[in-house]
């Protein structure tokens, strides 16, 4: 696999709010309401950022043990700062290290790697838009931290199921060096 030559050129800033008080029509009694709102950089939300709203809010709900603050809300707003590819890896990511930053009891954290399918089959990592419009295939892999288990998988285009099965593998290589990233951040954090 190939890694883009310009990463780090999308950018999402998280806000996590809560547990807090919840109106009680949206009220669970078993669990916290988790809310995920996906703002873009300009101009309103649309159907694509309600889509990837409920993508997110799946994916972590998976790992929110939200049984331990029942009847209680829980927003995430992720706010678009840039975008050059890989935009759904980089809110995934974003997503992760705000539940954990927040200190919120998590079974697991999580990692989005983005991988594309250039023309001629080769897999690239963490594509950039153009690299995205080029492929005929794009696949953006949740994994979790404890098994490198597939959490959420979304794509976009076709390819073979020998295809997914390698840009997978190549999604848990890159995942280990995103969860070693999440280790140097907290140890940076709580080491001042």
């Amino acid at each position: 696999p190939r890694s883009s030559p310009s990463p780090g050129e999308t950018s999402v800033l998280a806000g996590l709010y809560g547990p807090a008080e919840v109106k009680s029509s949206k009220e669970l009694a078993d669990r916290a309401v988790l809310e995920v709102l996906l703002r873009p950089k300009v101009g309103l939300p649309g159907v694509l950022e309600r889509s990837r709203e409920q993508l997110l809010r799946r994916t972590c709900e998976t790992v929110l043990l939200g049984v331990l603050h029942p009847r209680s809300a829980i927003t995430l707003v992720l706010q678009v700062l840039s975008d050059n590819g890989s935009l759904l890896s980089c809110c995934l990511n974003a997503a992760s290290m705000a539940l954990l930053d927040a200190g919120l009891p998590l079974s697991s954290l999580f990692c989005g790697v983005t991988c594309a399918l250039d023309p001629q089959g080769a897999i690239v990592l963490d594509p950039t838009a153009p690299q995205e419009q080029e492929a005929r295939a794009v696949l953006t892999f949740a994994i979790d931290s404890v098994e490198r288990k597939v959490v959420t998988v979304t794509t976009r285009g076709g390819c073979s199921m020998e295809e997914m099965q390698q840009c997978l593998a190549a999604a848990q290589r890159a995942a280990d060096t995103i969860f070693q990233f999440y280790r140097d951040s907290v140890r940076k954090k709580y080491s001042k």
